[in-house]
């Protein structure tokens, strides 16, 4: 059987990277298998990923080699190079011979050199007005990244970029999820503890209710957690109120 076709490999790479879309996976293994892709099917030497976190810092999450990790993450320390500059203005920026790059980029331009990069190519991580990072392809050659090359990497970070948010909502669908899951909880505990109180205190259930909202917001507590002390019996907010029961207002009559 003969070896696959670039264009083979590519549509095999997609398959893969729609492959982690469908279950669980961990989104640093997707960056990293991209990084590898990158480097073994385009004409790029080396390659990198930069991700934003929570706090809005770039921070570098996949690379090929340490010479690529190094050069990220001076320019992350710097705050600036082609790769801060793609995921500032949210478009590519293209360093065909990073030995002409300007001097706000000195420092990029020293540990790339230092690395023995001549060119670089920086694609953002967007969809639509969200970036969310950069793919970075490092060259030791000079010379433009070939237009084939740039069109498959950036259709690379576009799939990339979906997982990653793909993963994003799924997790903050969890949070939000259990979250909802607790407060049914929460307010099936709170329908058991007014019922409690209702029949210690012989009162209404709309009077049982003000009173342990009552009780939880003079002594600075939720109303679930007072509600499951109440359930519990490890509360008894008659004798803490200094309330009579009615049976004990009928043993002083």
């Amino acid at each position: 059987m003969s070896d696959p076709t670039r264009e083979e490999r590519v549509l095999q790479t997609f398959v893969k990277l729609a492959d982690t879309l469908v279950a669980g996976y961990d989104v640093v293994d997707l960056l990293q298998m991209l990084v590898d892709v990158c480097r073994d099917q385009l004409d790029a030497d080396a390659a990198g990923i930069l991700l934003v976190d929570n706090w809005g810092d770039l921070e570098v999450v996949a690379s090929t080699s340490e010479s690529s990790r190094l050069i990220e993450m001076m320019q992350v320390g710097a705050e600036a190079g082609p790769c801060v500059e793609s995921f500032r203005t949210g478009r590519p920026v293209s360093v065909p011979d990073i030995g002409a790059t300007p001097e706000r980029w000195a420092d990029f331009r020293a540990a790339a050199t230092r690395e023995g990069f001549a060119s670089a190519h920086a694609i953002p991580l967007r969809l639509r007005e969200t970036t969310i990072g950069t793919l970075n392809l490092f060259r030791v050659p000079p010379g433009e990244l070939a237009t084939r090359d740039v069109l498959t990497a950036q259709a690379f970070a576009d799939v990339a970029t979906i997982g990653i948010l793909h993963e994003r909502t799924l997790r903050e669908h969890a949070i939000v999820t259990e979250q909802l899951q607790l407060a049914l909880n929460s307010r099936i505990v709170i329908e058991q503890a007014k019922g409690v109180v209702a029949h210690r205190l012989g009162v209404s259930i709309d009077d049982a209710f003000t009173a342990i909202r009552s009780y939880a917001r003079s002594h600075s507590q939720g109303i679930g957690e007072v509600s499951a002390r109440l359930v519990a019996r490890t509360l008894d907010l008659a004798h803490d109120a200094g309330v009579n029961t009615p049976a004990e207002n009928d043993s002083h009559a």
